[in-house]
């Protein structure tokens, strides 16, 4: 079994009073002894970071003292000419071991954000890939770091009021179609919809079938989970996907 975790933001009046929410909302996390965890997209002040160790250094320090890895959001940060949107993955130990860049730009974004080009799948506790919001629209994604390996999706969202019901949809219908559980970490304010989840399935008589948690203002949310059940399902599901032209 393992436990995995989201953590669901308010808005903070600088950087520093945002990680420091953050910190006690992953403390809390860890003290419950999750293994993997997720924080929202953009949920600072200044949402553009170019040393993600340097300023995300708390999560560290709390990741290494629980165990716990650690998907410290996503955010603005530097690439070439350009800026990528990017989630920084921490490991147990408390090591930055790589970016997940956001691969589907959404709308505005477009203008000024470098697209990512690879779907990756990171090994911890257990193999997770990171959609970062928008990314869960698209199928090929999901799909992609499931094929790869990963028996987990989370996903670092920014959805705002009107969004929140599609999104839940997307949210279940990628756990149904990759048979794997889905974590979304949203943020919470007068703008964002706050309403992170987290997708479970049973399987009743061959019917698999989602069972949702949801968060309501600032907090967290975590479930327990037995991944190998999910492995049959898997194998059987994607045994029958494509044949067809």
């Amino acid at each position: 079994m393992i436990k995995l975790g989201i953590a669901q933001t308010i808005p903070s009046k600088t950087n520093e009073e945002g990680v420091k929410q953050a910190s006690q909302l992953l403390e809390r996390l860890g003290k419950n002894e999750a293994d993997v965890v997720c924080l929202p997209e953009q949920y600072l002040y200044d949402n553009k970071i170019d040393d993600f160790e340097a300023v995300l250094a708390p999560f560290a320090k709390i990741a290494k003292q629980y165990s716990m890895s650690v998907i410290a959001g996503a955010f603005y940060t530097k690439s070439g000419t350009k800026q990528t949107i990017s989630a920084p993955v921490i490991d147990g130990t408390g090591q930055f071991i790589g970016l997940q860049d956001k691969i589907h730009p959404f709308d505005y974004e477009g203008d000024t954000i470098k697209p990512g080009v690879e779907a990756k799948v990171f090994s911890t506790k257990c193999k997770f890939g990171v959609l970062i919001c928008y990314d869960m629209v698209f199928a090929d994604v999901a799909e992609t770091m499931v094929k790869k390996g990963a028996q987990v999706l989370f996903s670092p969202a920014r959805i705002v009021r009107r969004g929140i019901h599609p999104w839940h949809l997307y949210c279940q219908t990628r756990s149904l179609e990759n048979r794997v559980p889905v974590l979304a970490a949203n943020m919470q304010d007068s703008k964002f919809g706050g309403k992170s989840i987290i997708v479970d399935l049973t399987e009743d008589d061959g019917v698999m079938i989602p069972k949702t948690k949801i968060t309501v203002g600032q907090g967290i949310r975590l479930d327990e989970f037995d991944l190998k059940k999910y492995e049959v399902s898997r194998k059987i599901r994607y045994s029958d996907h494509r044949k067809f032209s």
